[in-house]
């Protein structure tokens, strides 16, 4: 039995996301006690027992203490099996997040899979679906993960109801050695719910005036919708590199896409070949099948990962700072 400790380094959920996932891949079992311990609302949140539960479907697990604001949990996997699963998350909880915790063990399934996947699909404090479409699965695909997905229906919070199909092959990974930046124009997504169609073409149109103003061609596509939750984003894209923003209640939507713009300049300008975000999403897979790849810093989240994807493989995953930080696994 794996013992984690979940509020070492960040504490988050992630830690929680990351050890089951794992343990469903290895088939070691793991006992993760002090959830979120550090958090205002500590143990697991709802949306963290959907995501356990999900797997533990999938996983054919055994579990113990996966109920909201429980501090410990148990995940004893068995055979990871494919075949359609549909999940709904309820409310606005983020759809990528459990997808995230999910796809590795897919990945090991004995026949494809498919998810169909009901919650949040542009939420606070996760990547958004464009995120994890354009970005983070051309990423994972790098290093051997054959998926595909599909965005049904965006979702906002609080009352979510975005529908989202995920299908998984699975295959072996490889190993991937990440280097250099992809030099592609910046390509993204403007979207609204229930509010005024000028609202996604003024996100759209204050991104592009600062990215063009930074040297990047940049092309965004609009998208207007009457759907369940009312809300807006803008995510923008460039190879393996992405950032997005949401809109408020107040916040102008020029100060949206603005702020997009300026996280996607400052990731350009790097020359590390993942953003910041994707270099901690990363982690499991090179844990994995080794490799390397640069990113601009080692966040508390990557440092976090690379922990708890050591106590379950045998591998050293270093990660050098120069100019860029270089994230390295040889197995």
């Amino acid at each position: 039995m794996i013992e984690i400790d979940g509020s070492f380094g960040e504490g988050g959920g992630q830690i929680v996301r990351t050890a089951v996932a794992l343990s469903a891949v290895t088939g070691d079992p793991v006992r993760i006690t002090r959830i979120r311990e550090g958090r205002k609302n500590p143990g697991l949140s709802p949306q963290h027992v959907t995501s356990i539960l999900a797997l533990a479907k999938v996983a054919n697990a055994r579990i113990e203490g996966a109920r909201p604001r429980s501090p410990e949990i148990t995940f004893r996997p068995g055979e990871i099996k494919g075949g359609r699963h549909e999940i709904d998350i309820g409310t606005a909880g983020s759809i990528t997040l459990l997808l995230e915790c999910l796809l590795p063990a897919l990945v090991f399934a004995d026949s494809p899979s498919t998810l169909a996947v009901r919650g949040g699909t542009d939420v606070k404090w996760s990547p958004t679906i464009d995120y994890l479409s354009h970005v983070a699965l051309l990423a994972f695909a790098e290093f051997g993960v054959q998926s595909r997905l599909s965005c049904i229906r965006r979702g906002y919070y609080p009352q979510g109801g975005g529908i989202v199909i995920l299908e998984v092959v699975p295959g072996k990974l490889k190993r991937a050695d990440l280097s250099v930046p992809e030099p592609n124009a910046v390509e993204g997504s403007s979207h609204s719910s229930n509010l005024p169609e000028h609202v996604a073409r003024r996100q759209a149109k204050a991104a592009v005036e600062i990215l063009e103003r930074s040297g990047f061609d940049a092309e965004i596509r609009c998208e207007t919708g009457e759907l369940p939750s009312t809300g807006s984003g803008i995510t923008l894209w460039s190879g393996r590199k992405g950032s997005s923003a949401l809109g408020e209640r107040g916040l102008p939507a020029e100060t949206v896409g603005a702020s997009a713009a300026e996280e996607m300049v400052a990731e350009l300008r790097t020359k590390a070949a993942v953003d910041r975000y994707l270099a901690d999403q990363l982690v499991p897979y090179l844990a994995l099948v080794g490799g390397s790849y640069t990113a601009p810093e080692v966040s508390r989240h990557a440092s976090t990962n690379i922990w708890t994807a050591t106590r379950f493989l045998d591998v050293e995953i270093s990660a050098l700072e120069g100019e860029v930080v270089t994230f390295r696994a040889d197995i």
